[in-house]
């Protein structure tokens, strides 16, 4: 009897491997087997021009990480972007969310306008706000038009970081917005009616009831948003037309790794270097912020 079940249980787990293995193929050749390419080439000085050779360099792509100067200045604009951009999209979110979800008169509407951003191609978002943020530009005009210094957005390398910021926090907003939105429905009636019966104003209410059920909904979006902030490559990449200046002042790590990879082929294994400890970084900041979610929920 034994038997008989345990031939069929091998007989089932094949047929599960068996309907699985395009997946697994997929997943092998695209994701798992480029990751472990990338963290050999890590340990390699690898030459692309002419015969490929890969040279045994053990830690010597990232001893020299601590000796490059825009290494250093591409992760100091990178942990600025995050640290401004994380908080400020994730209360835009939740704020924008909570008036959607206030019931006013042309909420749809207002939906439709919020979330268009997200719809649109982040090339082509760069493109219009280069446009924008050009001397003679709308923003500018603007705060002439107020009486408000303007700025060379494109040009002055103490601004040129807070435009890309600006941009992004206005644009990738919307997206967690929706997330928020769709959470605000699910808290029960019941407690607003409660904390009104208890003499809470609108406010109150907002800081007492909202935000801590949202805890949960807020780690995810503070998750997704330090996920998708250490990535900044494209937008980066358009503003400085591939350079990271003005002076280097939008060099991000993953510009500075696209730099090194393809437009020095010789820095290959040093850029597979650079992406890998970005990756523990990244890692790093999604298990801390996980740990310090889990502690207040507990809290």
């Amino acid at each position: 009897m034994k038997e008989k079940m345990s031939k069929k249980a091998l007989r089932e787990a094949g047929a599960s491997y068996l309907l699985l293995s395009p997946t697994l193929f997929v997943l092998l050749l695209f994701i798992i087997g480029p990751i472990l390419f990338a963290v050999y080439l890590a340990f390699h000085k690898v030459q692309l021009l002419g015969t490929a050779s890969f040279e045994f360099v053990g830690f010597s792509n990232f001893e020299k990480i601590f000796e490059d100067t825009r290494a250093k200045i591409a992760l100091w604009n990178t942990a600025k972007y995050v640290l401004v951009v994380v908080p400020c999209q994730t209360i835009l979110a939740l704020v924008l969310a909570a008036t959607l979800n206030a019931g006013l008169k042309g909420e749809k509407f207002f939906r439709i306008v919020y979330f268009l951003p997200t719809l649109t191609s982040s090339a082509v978002l760069t493109l219009i706000f280069m446009w924008m943020y050009n001397q003679n530009g709308l923003i500018n005009n603007v705060l002439k038009f107020f009486g408000l210094p303007t700025y060379n957005w494109l040009g002055d390398p103490s601004v040129a970081l807070n435009a890309i910021m600006i941009m992004n926090i206005w644009s990738t907003a919307p997206f967690f917005m929706v997330i928020y939105l769709a959470a605000l429905q699910d808290i029960p009636d019941s407690l607003y009616e409660a904390a009104e019966l208890d003499g809470a104003n609108a406010l109150q209410k907002f800081w007492y009831v909202t935000v801590p059920y949202l805890r949960p909904v807020t780690s995810f979006v503070v998750i997704m948003g330090l996920i998708g902030t250490f990535q900044l490559f494209d937008q980066s990449y358009i503003f400085s037309q591939g350079s990271g200046g003005p002076n280097n002042s939008t060099l991000t790590v993953v510009l500075l790794i696209y730099q090194y990879a393809f437009k020095n082929l010789g820095t290959m294994g040093y850029a597979a270097a650079l992406a890998f400890v970005l990756a523990i970084i990244i890692l790093i900041a999604t298990l801390l912020q996980r740990k310090f979610s889990k502690e207040e929920s507990l809290y």
